[in-house]
C-alpha cells in the first residue's frame, strides 16, 4: 500500500464535508517540494538551517558577473535538492538570468527585470522515469 501525495493546500472544507483531501501524483509533489525548497531562506526552518537556498541571499546582491550569480545558486539548489528530496536521482541544475520588459498600458510605463529560470532534471527513483521541474522567478524584490 503506497503512501497518499496530497495536494496543497489543504482544502479542509472537502474533509468537513466528509470527502477526502486531494491526492496528487508524485510528480506533482516533487515539484511542491522542490518549490518549498527554493522559496524557504536558509536558517528559516527551525530543525533543519540548511534547508532552503541561497536566492534569499542572492536577491539584493549586486550582480557583477551573472554567471558567478548564476553557478552559486544553481550550487546551493543542486545540494539542497540532493541533501533532502531522496525521491528523485541523477539530478541536474540549470539556472539562468535574462532581462525581460514589462509593459503597463494602464499607467504607460515599461520596467526592466531580471528573470530567473530555473531547471531541475532527474530520475524517479521508484519508476526510473524522467523528471523536469521548470520555473521562472522575477529578481529584486523576488516575486513569482
Amino acid at each position: 500500500m503506497s503512501i497518499p501525495l496530497y495536494k496543497k493546500p489543504f482544502r479542509l472544507s472537502h474533509v468537513f464535508q466528509g470527502n477526502d483531501l486531494d491526492k496528487q501524483d508524485v510528480g506533482a509533489s516533487i515539484s511542491q517540494y522542490i518549490e518549498l525548497i527554493i522559496f524557504t531562506r536558509y536558517g528559516e526552518h527551525r530543525y533543519m538551517q540548511d534547508f532552503g537556498c541561497e536566492i534569499w541571499d542572492l536577491d539584493f546582491e549586486l550582480i557583477i558577473s551573472e554567471s558567478i550569480w548564476e553557478e552559486k545558486l544553481r550550487q546551493s539548489l543542486l545540494r539542497s535538492i540532493n541533501t533532502y528530496e531522496k525521491r528523485i536521482y541523477d539530478v541536474g541544475v540549470d539556472v539562468y538570468i535574462k532581462e525581460v520588459n514589462k509593459f503597463y498600458p494602464l499607467r504607460n510605463i515599461t520596467e526592466i527585470k531580471k528573470q530567473v529560470e530555473i531547471i531541475v532534471k532527474a530520475r524517479i527513483q521508484k519508476t526510473g522515469e524522467n523528471y523536469v521541474f521548470s520555473t521562472s522567478l522575477y529578481l529584486s524584490p523576488l516575486c513569482a
